[in-house]
C-alpha cells in the first residue's frame, strides 16, 4: 500500500512524524508537507510564485520526505502530479495538533489537503488530536493504521473524505468511535490593534469560541464525551433542495 502523508503544521511537526512512523509499518510512506507552519490556510493554492520542493531526512527514518514551500493543498497536488514515482492508494493529512471540528473545517489546511486528495480521486483522511497542549500522538497514529486497513477493505466514494478527531487521552479512556455530522462552531472574533516599531498600525486576530450546547450525533459532542469522531465530508457544496425554489423566482435577463 502506497501512502501519501501531509499536514498543515509543517514537515517537522511531531504529529506528522508519529503518523509517518506508524503508517510506515503497514505501507510504503511518502511525506510531502509544507516547509513551515501553514495552519488555517484553507484550500489556498500557489499560482503567482514558484513552488520549491526539497528532499529532507526526518530523524533518520527511511521513508521519502519532501519539504514544500506551498500550502497543504499544493503539497498534495505537487506530490501526486510531479514528485511521486507511483500514485498513492490512500492519503492522510495530520496528525494536527488541535481539533478540526464543525465549520472550522472550512478554514483548516489539514482538512483542505484531504479535500484536495478526494478531488484528485484518492481515498483521503484528515486526522486531528482534539486538544492544544500536552499532546500524545501515539494512540492516534495507531488508530490511523487500523483505519487505513478498513478503508482499503471497504472503499470510500471518490468524492468523499473522512474527517477524524481523536480525544487527547489514554486509549483506555476513549469510550468508542462515533460516525458523526459536522457541528456549527462560532467565534467572537477579536482584532487586537497594535503599533509596529515604525509607528504603523497593525491588527492581530484572536478568536474566542462561543460556548453552546453540543448536539448528540455531532463531532463536537463526541469529542466532549471522549469518543473518536469520524465525519464523512462531501465536497459538493450545492444546496440541492433549494434549486427548485430558486427556479420559482423567475430570474431572467
Amino acid at each position: 500500500m502506497k501512502i501519501l502523508i501531509t499536514n498543515d503544521d509543517g514537515i517537522y511537526a511531531e504529529g506528522i512524524l508519529c503518523l509517518a512512523n506508524a503508517l510506515n509499518k503497514i505501507g510504503d510512506v511518502v511525506v510531502a508537507a509544507p516547509d513551515r507552519q501553514r495552519s488555517a490556510t484553507g484550500h489556498a493554492i500557489t499560482m503567482h510564485e514558484p513552488l520549491r520542493a526539497k528532499k529532507v531526512k526526518l530523524f533518520e527514518q527511511d521513508f521519502e520526505a519532501w519539504a514544500i514551500s506551498g500550502t497543504p493543498a499544493d503539497c498534495v497536488k505537487l506530490a501526486i502530479e510531479s514528485l511521486m514515482t507511483s500514485k498513492p492508494n490512500i492519503i492522510f493529512s495530520g496528525i494536527n495538533d488541535s481539533p478540526n471540528l464543525g465549520t472550522d473545517v472550512l478554514y483548516s489546511g489539514t482538512v483542505s489537503a484531504a479535500i484536495e486528495g478526494a478531488i484528485l480521486g484518492y481515498p483521503s483522511v484528515a486526522v486531528s488530536l482534539a486538544d492544544f497542549r500536552n499532546l500524545n500522538y501515539e494512540y492516534a497514529a495507531e488508530f490511523c493504521c487500523d483505519l487505513a486497513t478498513k478503508i482499503m477493505q471497504n472503499k470510500l466514494p471518490a468524492d468523499t473524505l473522512l474527517n477524524v478527531n481523536i480525544p487527547n487521552c489514554p486509549k483506555e479512556e476513549i469510550k468508542g468511535v462515533d460516525i458523526t455530522t459536522l457541528s456549527v462552531r462560532k467565534y467572537k472574533n477579536s482584532f487586537i490593534e497594535r503599533i509596529d516599531p515604525r509607528g504603523d498600525v497593525y491588527y492581530w486576530l484572536g478568536g474566542e469560541i462561543i460556548k453552546q450546547k453540543s448536539i448528540q450525533g455531532t463531532d463536537t459532542y463526541s469529542i466532549q464525551n471522549k469518543s473518536i469522531s469520524i465525519t464523512p465530508i462531501h465536497f459538493d457544496l450545492t444546496k440541492f433542495d433549494l434549486i427548485d425554489r430558486i427556479k420559482e423566482w423567475k430570474i431572467s435577463l
